[in-house]
This record gives C-alpha cells, sequence and structure tokens, in this order.
C-alpha cells in the first residue's frame, strides 16, 4: 500500500518484500476462519457512522487497541482481532497526520477488503486480505 519514511506512520506495502510470505501464510489462514465476523464487524462500524476507514488489528501481543472482536483461539485461531479504525491510529500517531490522505486514498473497498493492522513478532504495518467470495 504505502511506503512513508514519516517515523510517526507505520505503513507498510502488502507486497512489500519485507512481508515475510511464511508470516503472510499464517495471516491467511487465520483470517479465513475469522473473516465473516470481520466483514460484518466492518460493515456495522460503517453503518452506524464510527468510521468509513475500519482497521482491525492482528496480533499475538497483549495490545491494547480498539475492542476485543476475537481473542485468540476463540474460532482455533492463533490470533487476536481487535475493532477499531483510522482515527484511532490517527490519534495515537501511528497514522501521521499527514499522511491520512495518503491512507484514505490507498485504502482499498471495505467491502472486499480487510484492512489488517497486524503486529506480530518483529512485523508491524498494514495488510489488506480479501475477504472469501461466497
Amino acid at each position: 500500500m504505502i511506503n512513508n519514511s514519516n517515523e510517526n506512520t507505520l505503513m507498510d506495502d502488502a507486497n512489500s518484500p519485507e512481508l515475510n510470505q511464511k508470516l503472510m501464510g499464517y495471516i491467511s489462514q487465520d483470517f479465513i476462519k475469522v473473516a465473516d465476523q470481520l466483514k460484518e464487524a466492518s460493515y456495522q462500524i460503517r453503518k452506524r457512522g464510527f468510521s468509513e476507514y475500519p482497521i482491525f488489528t492482528v496480533t499475538n501481543n497483549d495490545l491494547q487497541m480498539g475492542a476485543l472482536l476475537i481473542d485468540a483461539k476463540e474460532l482455533t485461531n492463533l490470533y487476536s482481532y481487535r475493532a477499531s479504525y483510522m482515527q484511532e491510529f490517527v490519534d495515537r500517531k501511528l497514522i501521521g497526520e499527514e499522511s491520512v490522505l495518503m491512507f484514505t486514498e490507498n485504502y482499498k473497498n471495505p467491502d472486499e477488503f480487510c484492512c489488517l493492522f497486524a503486529l506480530i513478532g518483529e512485523f508491524s504495518g498494514f495488510v489488506f486480505v480479501p475477504y472469501p467470495e461466497d
């Protein structure tokens, strides 16, 4: 998606060579187990007017960001998923004010893609994963 050297901005290209393909495989395998719940949560966040830019944190750490949606091992998943949105990332300075426009321009259709902020091991960054087709 976006590469930005601003130290207040954590944004990585979803297709970046830095993204370990093995890690992406783990995220994808886990995502399939929770995709329906995340898609519904994304819809509800947008429908209720919280944000047009839902973001779901996926982590194996104890991260207190957003609301816990699915805990690790709840659906035989490896990672925890928390529901959040762009403004919380801006408020916490994980997305710099100067990068908001760039983020919104590169944000993928939330009916087709899930915006994940992965914080797994040493990797942290945004990844857009397509929802499975019905």
